[in-house]
C-alpha cells in the first residue's frame, strides 16, 4: 500500500489541524513530529506530540484509501480476551449489546465506546487487523498501545481505512509518542513474524502444559474434598498433567482473597497447594484482582478504594448473579489498593506456595480513563504491576485487552468460555459478544491463532469429554477437542477423569497424539467453515471443521466435501 494518500487528522483544545508527511509541524500549543518510512517489505508510520503547554487532545486519525472488494474479509479483534473476534463479511455486523442488559454488561466489552461507527459497511477492530484478499493480508497493527489503544475502523463506505488512538479529553503536559503503526501487505506467517519482532517481544519462557481447572464442572461450589478427589483420580490414573488450578469458589467474596471459606477449606490453601506439589503438578489458583462484589469487606468498609465517575458513584464493572450481584472496579492507582494487591499476591505465591495465577476480569481496571491517563496507559500500568508482583511465576491472563498483555504474561486466554451446550442463547439473544458460548470460544481460538508463540501461550479455555453435567453432544466435544488442541497450547479440561469411559479415554490420548503438530495456516472456507493446515511427525494434514447447526456441502482444493452439523475431520493433505 502506498501510503503517499495518508491524511493525518489532529483534534486539541478547540482546533482541528491536517499534519502533513515527514514534517514537524508547528503550533502555538504545541509542535508534532510525523514520519512515514517505507521498510522495503513494510511501512511505519509514527508521531509524537511535543507540547509547549497543557493541552486537551480530543481525537487523531488516520485516513487512508482503500479499494474493498466484494470478497474481503475484515479481521475485527475484540477489545477483550471475551469478545467475539474473526474475520467478518461486510454484509455482516458485529452485534450491539440491547439496551435492556447494556447496565449489566455493557463494560465487558467496546458497547460504551459512543464514537465507533457501527452501521452497515462498517466494522473495526482494536490493536491489529487485516483485510484478507484470497491468501493474502493487508495488515495495520500498533506497535504501542502503552500510550493509547489503537482502534482500526473498516470503513467501505467511504472506501477507506482509518486508524486512530483512544485519548478523548487527555490532559497532555510532556511529549507524548502517541501513535506508531505497522502496515504490511502478503503473507500471513511473515507478516505476524515481523509485527512481533518490531515489538521486540521476547519468545514466551514457560511451555505448552495441560491442566485441569475446577470451574467448568463445579464453578464456585467447591470445596477441599472435590480438590483432592480430582487430584487423585489424575494421579491414580498417571495422567502427565503440568498444572492444576482452583478457581472461583475459595474466597469468601471477591475482592477478599485472604478470607478463605473455612468450612469448606479448614485446611487452608497452602495446605492444598502441598498436595498437588506432591502429585508432581504444579498448583494454580484463580483471582480477579481489579474488582470485588457487592457484599464484599472492601465494598463496605474501604469506599475510597473504589473507582469514582465524575458524579463520585463507585463504578460498576458488571452483575454475576453467581455472586452477590453487582460487582464494582477498584481504583488501581490508590496506594492502599496496589499495596493491598502485592500482598494478595505475595500471599498466594509465597506464602500458600501457588505456582501459577490466572488473573480475570482485568478490563474493570481501564474502564473510565483519567484526566492524564488513556485507557491504554491504566491498562498498560496495571499488567507491568502484576507482572512485577508475580516475578518468574506463571501468570494466566483473562477477561483483559489483548494488546496490553502481549509479552507480560506467559499464557493468556484467548476467548470467550466454553458453554455445557453449543450456544447460550439468551445470551445470544441480548447480543453479548463476550458471552459464555461454545461457538464464540471456538471462532476465537480460529481467529488469534497467530498470537500463540509470538504475545504469550494460547489459552482456548476447555475441552470437555464427560457425559456428566454436560449437554454437548460427541460431535461437539471432538470438534473442542481438535480445535484447541491444534490451536492452543494451555490445555484444560474440568472433567473427573474416573467417571471416563474406554472410549473418552481415547478421545484423551488423541489430544495427547496431536498437541505437538505445527500449524501452517487456518483458512476459512466459508462462514464457520474452516481447515487448518497442519504437520505432524513430517506429515501434511488438514482438520476440516464444520462449526454450524446444520449439514454442509462445499468444495475444498478441487473437491467435492460434505461435513455433518458440528463435525470435525482430519485428512492427510492431498
Amino acid at each position: 500500500m502506498l501510503l503517499t494518500s495518508l491524511t493525518c487528522v489532529l483534534n486539541y483544545n478547540e482546533k482541528t489541524v491536517e499534519l502533513p508527511l515527514n514534517k514537524r509541524s508547528f503550533f502555538d500549543e504545541l509542535y508534532v513530529e510525523f514520519n512515514v518510512e517505507e521498510k522495503g517489505i513494510y511501512q511505519r508510520i509514527q508521531l509524537t506530540i511535543h507540547p509547549k503547554e497543557d493541552v486537551i487532545l480530543k481525537d487523531i486519525r488516520f485516513k487512508l484509501p482503500f479499494n474493498f472488494m466484494v470478497e474481503d474479509t475484515p479481521f475485527c479483534n475484540g477489545f477483550q480476551s471475551w469478545s467475539e473476534s474473526r474475520e467478518f463479511s461486510f454484509h455482516e455486523k458485529p452485534d450491539k449489546i440491547r439496551g435492556i442488559v447494556k447496565p449489566f454488561m455493557g463494560h465487558y466489552g467496546d458497547y460504551h465506546f459512543e464514537d465507533i461507527p457501527r452501521g452497515k459497511g462498517h466494522l473495526h477492530s482494536w490493536t491489529y487487523g487485516y483485510v484478507r484478499r484470497n491468501k493474502q493480508l493487508e495488515f495495520f497493527g500498533s506497535l504501542n498501545e502503552a500510550t493509547a489503544f489503537t482502534i482500526i475502523e473498516y470503513n467501505k463506505n467511504a472506501g477507506e481505512i482509518v486508524i486512530r488512538k483512544d485519548i478523548s479529553n487527555m490532559k497532555l503536559t510532556h511529549t507524548f509518542p502517541l501513535a506508531d503503526i505497522f502496515i504490511m501487505q502478503g503473507d500471513e506467517q511473515a507478516i505476524f513474524k515481523q509485527y512481533f519482532k518490531l515489538m521486540d517481544i521476547a519468545p514466551p519462557k514457560v511451555k505448552p502444559a495441560i491442566g485441569w481447572t475446577s470451574w467448568y464442572h463445579y464453578y464456585t461450589n467447591i470445596d477441599e474434598a472435590i480438590i483432592l478427589k480430582n487430584l487423585e483420580a489424575f494421579a491414580e490414573k498417571e495422567v502427565p498433567i503440568d498444572i492444576f488450578q482452583i478457581d472461583d469458589g475459595f474466597q469468601q467474596y471477591v475482592g477478599d482473597w485472604l478470607k478463605i471459606k473455612q468450612d469448606k477449606f479448614p485446611r487452608g490453601m497452602d495446605s492444598l497447594a502441598k498436595k498437588i506439589h506432591q502429585k508432581g503438578y504444579k498448583a494454580g489458583l484463580w483471582l480477579a484482582p481489579f474488582i470485588c462484589e457487592k457484599d464484599s469487606e472492601i465494598f463496605n468498609t474501604k469506599k475510597d478504594w473504589l473507582l469514582k465517575d465524575d458524579k463520585g458513584n463507585p463504578v460498576k464493572a458488571g452483575y454475576n448473579p453467581g455472586w452477590s450481584g453487582w460487582f464494582y472496579a477498584l481504583d488501581f492507582y490508590h496506594p492502599q489498593v496496589q499495596e493491598y494487591l502485592s500482598g494478595v499476591i505475595y500471599t498466594a505465591l509465597n506464602k500458600w506456595g501457588y505456582d501459577m495465577l490466572k488473573l480475570d476480569f482485568l478490563y474493570a481496571v481501564c474502564i473510565l480513563p483519567r484526566p492524564q491517563k488513556t485507557r491504554g496507559q491504566i491498562m498498560h500500568d496495571a499488567m507491568h504491576f502484576l507482572r512485577k508482583q508475580a516475578d518468574d511465576k506463571w501468570l494466566l491472563g483473562c477477561g483483559v485487552p489483548l494488546g496490553s498483555s502481549f509479552g507480560l504474561v506467559d499464557y493468556c486466554r484467548i476467548g470467550a468460555d466454553i458453554h455445557l451446550k453449543w450456544e447460550h442463547q439468551f445470551l445470544k439473544w441480548v447480543r453479548n459478544r463476550e458471552r459464555v458460548s461454545t461457538i464464540l470460544a471456538l471462532r476465537n481460538t480460529l481467529g488469534r491463532w497467530q498470537l500463540n508463540g509470538r504475545a504469550f501461550l494460547n489459552d482456548p479455555d476447555v475441552f470437555i469429554l464427560r457425559d456428566q453435567k454436560n449437554d454437548l453432544t460427541n460431535e461437539q466435544q471432538y470438534t473442542i477437542l481438535i480445535v484447541n488442541t491444534l490451536l492452543g497450547t494451555l490445555l484444560f479440561t474440568s472433567d473427573y477423569l474416573a467417571d471416563y469411559t474406554a472410549e473418552q479415554w481415547d478421545e484423551y490420548q488423541a489430544m495427547l497424539k496431536w498437541k505437538d503438530s505445527e500449524v501452517k495456516r487456518v483458512e476459512r472456507i466459508d462462514h464457520d467453515i474452516y481447515a487448518i493446515h497442519f504437520v505432524h511427525h513430517q506429515q501434511n494434514y488438514i482438520a476440516i471443521t464444520n462449526l454450524r447447526t446444520k449439514n454442509v456441502h462445499f468444495n475444498f482444493n478441487k473437491k467435492n466435501m460434505a461435513l455433518d452439523a458440528f463435525e470435525t475431520i482430519i485428512l492427510k493433505a492431498w
